[in-house]
């Protein structure tokens, strides 16, 4: 595969997954940006990327672990809040974070992640535990589940109650998400795209969101319905099928930033 194709197709996950280390599209996309600049000067490193989509995020590891990239001005949804959340984030070790969000919500191998992060085997499981450890200990809340398929509901409203979590209901459609949020505003949503009378998460999402500012993670099939690059793109978003412990590596990732929200 050409060093082009490669970044075609990994670049909307590149972004996802900056986007949710920095907790900023706006600071994330620097790093991305900063990455394929060093990629398109350096002939060794577009070859590695070309075969690897494992060099792709190793490369961003570099960036990111430097600091030093120039971020563009001004401000896309950020004020307090942003600033907030990175200083939150400072309490978190960055290799952790990594290291968590390589393993569950990029899916690459323990083996992968170690190459990334320049880390052994063990290293890496004693990072991930440490990372769910650091941001993990938010407090309970009220979760909105939106998901056409009953096993797939039953299985995220099992998930958020084992993680303590109380699940304010369940909707299959647009209207029915709307109805039930409107009764009892959820502090968290779950939300897939393409519901069961043909409406479409993403609509319902945005007129939940015309009630108040709340965290959202979708959780689709359909990633590029949402990874297009041509608006402000969802930080939490989680594929079909899904493994249990994305979704709850997630889940704590949204908490986590919304929670700064109470110091604005």
């Amino acid at each position: 595969m050409s060093v082009s194709d490669q970044i075609a197709i990994q670049l909307p996950y590149l972004r996802r997954y900056a986007r949710a280390l920095t907790g900023s599209q706006q600071s994330g996309d620097a790093y991305v940006r900063a990455t394929l600049e060093a990629a398109l000067a350096d002939r060794a490193l577009r070859d590695a990327i070309a075969n690897s989509r494992a060099a792709l995020y190793e490369a961003f590891t570099r960036i990111w672990s430097t600091g030093h990239v120039e971020e563009p001005a001004g401000d896309i949804g950020g004020g307090t809040h942003e600033q907030a959340a990175q200083e939150r984030l400072a309490a978190v070790a960055p290799t952790h974070r990594q290291a968590l969000l390589l393993t569950t919500v990029e899916e690459f191998t323990r083996d992968e992640t170690a190459t990334i992060l320049g880390l052994d085997l063990q290293e890496v499981d004693v990072l991930v535990a440490q990372a769910i450890a650091e941001i993990e200990g938010e407090s309970a809340t009220s979760v909105l589940i939106i998901e056409d398929e009953p096993l797939i509901s039953m299985q995220l409203e099992g998930l958020v109650t084992d993680l303590g979590h109380t699940v304010v209901g369940t909707a299959a459609t647009h209207k029915q998400a709307l109805e039930i949020f409107e009764r009892n505003p959820a502090g968290l949503v779950l939300a897939d795209i393409q519901l069961a009378d043909g409406s479409s998460g993403i609509d319902a999402v945005e007129d939940l969101l015309k009630f108040g500012e709340v965290p959202v993670i979708f959780i689709t099939a359909y990633p590029e319905r949402l990874l297009t690059g041509e608006r402000p793109e969802p930080t939490y978003l989680v594929t079909k099928p899904f493994q249990e412990t994305t979704v709850r590596a997630t889940i704590s990732q949204a908490l986590f930033f919304n929670s700064t929200r109470a110091q604005d």
